[in-house]
């Protein structure tokens, strides 16, 4: 408990700092609030966001769309690299493809997401799968390859069929670069939603930082940065590390101290 307590201080200094930076550099460079808010304009415009309901309306429409296009990735693209990793032909067949799509994941389906699904949920939701569905694939193919010739043969020769194989050793031995590759696709998910909701939705985090630059809003602009920042880390912290680290400690090659 100590150790965690410990850890989670110590994880806080550095936005402490940074939190004490921001008040100083205000007051004494007397920043106009256009250009920069202070800390006790934009706790005010939270308050009044939570009051209106309206941060809570933003905060669950940007989570239902991660959700959403994050799981519609998963499901896709595992499949696709175990079949990359086990087939050299489909590997080859694919790789180019993928080395071409990947420079473009994300942010530069927007405009083409937008013609085809129009302004709301479908465009942003694809937007956010090709930020998560290039990272999924190829982390998962990396850990299919990554599996030993002669593990995949010993459990053959014990008589493990194709299912078996499948799903006791290519599955597990891919398992911690799979659960990294959601990690880091998340990632990008969330910088390919708040681009998206700018531009293709009336709803969303996103929208509310767009929103507010045109009523000169840095308060909340500053709030969403803020907020957006938090719930990554929360989801990061809470969910994503802690289920990678038990993944690579159960299945990797590490052991847990």
């Amino acid at each position: 408990m100590s150790h965690r307590l410990y850890s989670a201080f110590k994880f806080a200094i550095p936005l402490l700092v940074l939190l004490l930076i921001w008040e100083f550099s205000i007051q004494f460079f007397q920043v106009n609030a256009r250009v920069f808010p202070s800390i006790e304009s934009v706790f005010k415009a939270g308050l009044e966001a939570v009051n209106d309901g309206s941060l809570v309306k933003h905060i669950a429409a940007s989570l239902g769309r991660v959700a959403v296009g994050t799981l519609i990735a998963i499901v896709v693209s595992i499949p696709l690299g175990v079949a990359m990793g086990l087939n050299p032909i489909v590997s080859d067949f694919l790789s180019p493809l993928f080395r071409f799509f990947s420079v473009l994941a994300g942010i530069a389906w927007i405009p083409i997401a937008t013609l085809w699904f129009g302004y709301g949920f479908g465009a942003i939701t694809f937007v956010i799968f090709n930020a998560v569905f290039f990272v999924v694939t190829y982390n998962t193919l990396l850990g299919v390859a990554s599996i030993p010739m002669p593990l995949r043969n010993a459990a053959a020769s014990l008589g493990a069929n194709g299912w078996t194989l499948l799903t006791q050793v290519i599955l597990p031995g891919a398992l911690p670069n799979i659960v990294t590759g959601i990690r880091t696709g998340l990632g990008f998910a969330w910088r390919g939603l708040i681009a998206a909701e700018m531009i293709a939705t009336n709803v969303g985090l996103g929208y509310m930082l767009f929103l507010a630059r045109d009523f000169y809003k840095t308060e909340v602009i500053v709030l969403g940065m803020i907020i957006i920042g938090l719930i990554w880390l929360a989801i990061d912290r809470l969910i994503l590390a802690p289920v990678e680290r038990a993944t690579i400690e159960r299945w990797g090659m590490v052991r847990r101290a």
